[in-house]
């Protein structure tokens, strides 16, 4: 469902968003679509659950990896390698930017303004409603703002990734679902996917919503059943 739109997604939200996990999926969704697809790990504020992790699945799969020099060093200092200026300059490489989880994460996209206006993008907030400071509609609309002035980016559309997990209930779907739509009558940004785990989602209404099915790359062994 990816392979419309612009050709750079960018992906911001508040930790625990799950905002990483859709990354991974989208850019590896996007490359049964595309002959080149890279996937920036542009997350210098959170040194867990990180895009750099499943390096080798993304190679795999023939994605591009591309991340700060010192990612996963215990260093992470936001120097990107030159090469990041590649997916700007070519116009046949799909993108998946995944940036750090607040507005100090999205600083970092700052510095990228006029090739990002230039190339043509798409900035996608994840909501998961079930994490703090997520929790109410004034906190997520309150942090999209901060994020976009941090970016000075415009956003364009709204994920509703609502889970607790295994433990997610249809009740709780139903209660994401409605409430990224309020978010969405407070912001003006349209709602574009609900996204969660296929067993999670399978049956579940989503009143015209996409649904994006995502498998789980991130979870740690502690987490495992």
């Amino acid at each position: 469902m990816w392979e419309k739109g612009s050709r750079i997604k960018i992906l911001v939200g508040h930790y625990g968003s799950g905002k990483t996990e859709i990354a991974l999926n989208m850019a590896l969704e996007m490359k049964n679509h595309f002959d080149q697809v890279a996937l920036v790990d542009l997350d210098i504020v959170n040194p867990f659950f990180r895009s750099a992790e499943q390096g080798d699945v993304l190679k795999q799969a023939g994605v591009k990896l591309l991340a700060p020099t010192f990612a996963l060093t215990g260093l992470d200092i936001p120097a990107l390698p030159a090469e990041i200026q590649m997916v700007f300059a070519n116009s046949e490489i799909h993108t998946v930017f995944d940036v750090g989880g607040d507005d100090a994460g999205a600083l970092a996209l700052g510095k990228y303004k006029r090739e990002f206006e230039e190339a043509g993008y798409e900035l996608i907030y994840v909501v998961n409603p079930f994490r703090p400071r997520s929790d109410s509609v004034q906190a997520v609309v309150d942090m999209m703002n901060r994020v976009a002035q941090s970016a000075r980016l415009v956003p364009s559309g709204l994920i509703n990734n609502a889970n607790l997990g295994g433990y997610t209930t249809r009740e709780q779907l139903q209660q994401g679902l409605d409430f990224l739509k309020e978010v969405s009558r407070a912001t003006g940004v349209p709602l574009i996917a609900c996204s969660g785990q296929e067993q999670a989602l399978d049956g579940f209404d989503a009143q015209g919503i996409p649904q994006f099915f995502i498998r789980r790359y991130l979870k740690p062994e502690w987490m495992e059943e």
